[in-house]
């Protein structure tokens, strides 16, 4: 009696050793899983949003009604708005404005992109309107910044809002934190037409 308890026990034992080392396994697995994903949703958000910043064209989309200006690029710390190829993917390709938002609602904060043909220095919407696009969802804030260049031809300071609706800047920072996963790497894009020349510098400078 007594060696078949002992085998009893040994075997117990046994079994709560191996039902540990998988429940462990299970959740490094599990772990490993939700870290690429993760990753996955960064590198598709931002190789996204890189490559729509990086082709954007200086061709107008509006017209200013006040001063008659033509609108080539708009940007605040929480929207955007900017020309550039329409990805196949997603329509019919050709010069697209590309309306990137920041929306904050009961669900929390998430980065919406909706798109509209320019043609003509003038933007041409779909009837009905085509719905916006959802990059990234379960965000807790998202920041747009620009840079252009001085008098001097250096790099200003990060802007909060861009100044000048009537020429690209040369430089569009994307910073966005996730619920989930923390963070993300700060997002800096070279646009390849930027111009961006300002009369001073403006924004804060960077410790």
């Amino acid at each position: 009696l007594i060696e078949v308890l002992v085998a009893t026990a040994l075997l117990a034992a046994g079994l709560a050793l191996g039902f540990a080392t998988l429940r462990a396994a299970t959740a490094t697995v599990e772990r490993g899983e939700e870290i690429a994903r993760q990753s996955e949703r960064i590198r598709a958000v931002e190789g996204f949003l890189r490559r729509r910043l990086a082709s954007a064209h200086p061709f107008a989309f509006e017209t200013d009604e006040r001063t008659g200006d033509p609108l080539r690029f708009t940007g605040g710390s929480d929207r955007l708005r900017f020309v550039s190829d329409m990805p196949p993917y997603l329509g019919y390709g050709g010069p697209a404005l590309h309306d990137v938002a920041v929306v904050r609602d009961r669900d929390g904060v998430k980065l919406e992109v909706s798109f509209a043909t320019v043609l003509a220095g003038r933007t041409w919407r779909d009837d009905p309107p085509r719905p916006p696009e959802t990059l990234a969802t379960d965000l807790r804030s998202v920041s747009l910044s620009y840079r252009g260049l001085d008098r001097e031809g250096e790099l200003t300071a990060w802007l909060r809002e861009w100044p000048d609706p009537t020429q690209l800047p040369v430089q569009v920072r994307i910073e966005v934190e996730g619920e989930r996963e923390g963070p993300w790497p700060p997002l800096v894009v070279s646009l390849l037409q930027g111009q961006g020349r300002l009369e001073g510098v403006f924004g804060e400078r960077e410790p």
